[in-house]
């Protein structure tokens, strides 16, 4: 008898988010501390978003790193999706392509924050400063493990360049 050589891909389980994010807290700069890389930040370093609240009431995006001595940067707009508690966003890059943003962990003080998606297949850990103290790094791994992220796959973020 054949072994099944090829698996097939099990959905993920939809992550809960924070019950509430206040909007204007949340915006400004956040420094990526560890992600499961994607492939469009592949070779970066001082990974970064900032985040600005917009007169229409979305948030402008821009994402920026630095590869190969550049910088590059990604503009996009971020919209709340409706009774998520600005917890759930919908963010458009490009007019036609968007993605979803959920923000599935949050310091009290919003110094940090873990980011997902619907399928939990990308994960961020973000900061309001470049760095993060051990401490509290290990702390947010153990929360993320706890809620069923494999932590095992995050690729800390170099920001020193």
């Amino acid at each position: 008898m054949l072994k099944k050589i090829f698996r097939k891909k099990t959905a993920a389980k939809e992550p809960s988010t924070v019950s509430s994010v206040d909007v204007v807290r949340y915006c400004g700069t956040w420094y990526e501390i560890a992600s499961y890389v994607p492939k469009e930040e592949r070779g970066c370093i001082k990974t970064k978003a900032e985040y600005t609240l917009n007169k229409s009431g979305y948030v402008d995006v821009r994402n920026s790193c630095q590869r190969k001595g550049r910088e590059k940067s990604v503009r996009a707009k971020a919209y709340s999706v409706p009774e998520s508690g600005n917890a759930k966003l919908k963010v458009h890059f490009f007019r036609f392509l968007k993605g979803d943003y959920w923000i599935v962990d949050l310091a009290d003080d919003y110094s940090w924050a873990a980011v997902s998606t619907p399928t939990s297949r990308s994960l961020w850990i973000l900061s309001r400063t470049p760095y993060l103290g051990d401490a509290v790094y290990d702390e947010i791994i153990q929360r993320l493990k706890s809620r069923g992220f494999d932590t095992d796959r995050l690729v800390k973020t170099d920001q020193r360049g």
